[in-house]
């Protein structure tokens, strides 16, 4: 109930993008060619993910290296490398000022000593519980809860006065714009988190090489590849991100291998395809995913499909190094696992309980595993046809079933002394990366359409249903943050020609969509997770042919109808977005 700082007064809104990319390819002969490429980007905008953060000056650096020929093989390495610059986390800044100039622990004590109301003064109110709370507990608490509905003016201005009071002790002076303000700000978004402050340091890199080779058999009517990629992380984050700290250096190297066969039959009518792909991380065993599919052509227009695959999935960096302390919580990764942790509601349901009650209450100690690969298995079939010349459809559906689903526990570890007059002498939360101890599965729906009319004029749609089947008691939170049902409509239509009078426009172009997303539960970090309403939008463009310019203009909009909704739980509501391109055609 303390007044906080707004997040207007902490970041800067304006987005600033800056992207360069350059590529230079040098062909050895009419298939072969050598590229070299390089990418640059530089920003400053706000970000929702674990928490708020001021993204500002990041910097990204990419080159690549490649040496192909088209259809047969490449060979391919990049070297990626980021800088943080001055981001900091808006969130835990607005923690750290309110700390430093008035303690959480200060402001309960100011706000229990302003209360108006006494015991006594309680005990004589309306509908006091008569009931023992010791021996009668479950009639007192009723009682209780019948005494603050009757009373519930009186409370709440109470409370008014308490917050009142409290909030203005030690924070007159934490007002935007003032010395005091402006001195905390900047000292703690220039300061890093080991230091204490809230400013990232990440000059973090990654370098990647991947190679394939192709053979074809036209007699057989066989098509193989072979390939292989290796990727070492070389995270550099100061213990702002990850549990590098005093001297500690995180690296993380993994490869894989796979090859394929593709085999025709019946002519074209039947086509197989089998893979299989081996994968290794240092610190994880082998896997294997195999996966085979089946397309049949019924006749020119319409085919069939289904396919049998598996996959694995590493834990991210994250969810082995990471260290992150985000204010109410502390995130971690979990590559040696996590022990004596209590559930969250353990602990409030202690703090319920009267001091003698408190005496005999049991703690549900349980341990983290440590975090392992996740690893799927997917079912999926579908069709492709088209309807009376002009009606094109395609179907598919899913079902996977999940081993090891990766995502996160949320406990407590407790310092509990019951040799203190108050043995419970501090609680610190973690949210831990960690795998399901059940089975996880997700299934999914989609259907598109295409119909062509008048030649130049298109009605278009799609839908999708997705869920994920959950159903027990694993404490896993799988922030699956897919909505159940989704759909989309539009009609377009292309290279239209207008006059007026005898004047001949220019050839035109639009595209009109209609896009609806249901409410779903949006699971991030302790204090962004929640539900999601129920959004739609319509998107919008004309383009404008410009032959005597080699160009094409484009006018649009994103939410043109300025729909404002949240779409991230904690992050801002989404509205309009408007846009103007040019595209110049340099080779005409």
């Amino acid at each position: 109930y303390r007044n906080g700082i707004r997040e207007v007064d902490l970041v800067d809104y304006d987005t600033r993008n800056l992207k360069l990319a350059a590529a230079f390819h040098y062909r050895l002969d009419n298939k072969t060619e050598l590229v070299f490429a390089s990418n640059f980007g530089y920003g400053t905008t706000v970000y929702q993910g674990d928490n708020r953060y001021s993204l500002k000056d990041l910097m990204f650096f990419q080159n690549r290296l490649e040496w192909r020929k088209k259809d047969k093989f490449f060979i391919r390495a990049y070297a990626t490398n980021e800088d943080a610059g001055n981001t900091y986390d808006a969130y835990f800044t607005a923690l750290k000022m309110q700390e430093a100039v008035f303690s959480d622990r200060a402001w309960q004590a100011a706000y229990e000593s302003n209360w108006p109301i006494s015991r006594t003064d309680a005990q004589n109110m309306p509908g006091w519980p008569t009931a023992n709370r010791n021996t009668e507990r479950d009639l007192w608490n009723q009682q209780y809860e019948e005494f603050l509905l009757l009373n519930v003016d009186a409370l709440s201005d109470a409370h008014q006065i308490a917050r009142g009071a409290a909030n203005s002790g030690g924070l007159g002076e934490l007002i935007p714009g003032t010395p005091m303000f402006d001195s905390l700000f900047n000292h703690y978004t220039t300061t890093t988190f080991a230091d204490g402050g809230t400013r990232f340091f990440d000059r973090s890199a990654l370098y990647h090489i991947h190679g394939e080779y192709k053979w074809d058999f036209p007699e057989q009517r066989i098509n193989l590849t072979v390939g292989g990629n290796g990727r070492i992380y070389a995270p550099n984050s100061n213990g702002s991100i990850f549990s590098d700290t005093a001297g500690i250096r995180i690296t993380n190297n993994e490869y894989g291998v796979y090859a394929g066969a593709t085999k025709k039959l019946l002519g074209e009518l039947l086509s197989l395809n089998a893979t299989v792909r081996m994968d290794k991380n240092q610190n994880f065993g082998y896997y294997f995913s195999p996966a085979f599919s089946l397309v049949y052509n019924l006749n020119n227009v319409t085919s069939l499909r289904i396919s049998t695959s598996s996959a694995i999935r590493n834990p991210t960096l994250q969810d082995q190094f990471l260290y992150y302390n985000v204010g109410r919580a502390i995130l971690l990764g979990n590559l040696n696992g996590k022990d004596s942790l209590v559930p969250v509601e353990n602990v409030t349901e202690y703090l319920g309980k009267s001091q003698a009650d408190r005496q005999n209450h049991v703690w549900e100690y349980y341990d983290v595993a440590p975090v392992r690969p996740e690893r799927v298995q997917t079912v999926e079939g579908g069709f492709r046809t088209t309807l009376f010349k002009n009606l094109f459809l395609d179907a598919n559906y899913y079902f996977s079933w999940y081993r090891d689903f990766i995502g996160f526990n949320i406990g407590a570890e407790i310092d509990f002394d019951l040799t203190q007059p108050l043995p419970l002498q501090g609680v610190q939360v973690y949210r831990v990366a960690a795998n399901a101890i059940d089975r996880v599965t997700t299934q999914g729906f989609s259907l598109g359409y295409n119909y062509y009319f008048w030649d130049k004029y298109t009605f278009n749609g799609n839908y999708s249903w997705n869920r994920l089947n959950s159903q027990s008691d694993d404490p896993i939170i799988p922030a699956f943050n897919t909505p159940e049902h989704k759909f989309n409509v539009g009609i377009s239509g292309s290279e239209l020609e207008f006059s007026i009078g005898e004047f001949k426009l220019p050839k035109m172009g639009f595209a009109v969509n209609y896009r609806w997303i249901e409410g779903f539960i949006f699971e991030g970090s302790p204090q962004f997770t929640g539900a999601i309403d129920t959004y739609d939008m319509v998107d919008a463009q004309i383009s404008i042919l410009l032959p005597k310019w080699n160009s094409v203009l484009k006018l649009g909009g994103n939410n043109i109808l300025n729909n404002m909704a949240f779409q991230v739980y904690g992050g801002p509501r989404v509205g309009r977005l408007m846009y103007v391109s040019w595209l110049w055609d340099l080779k005409k």
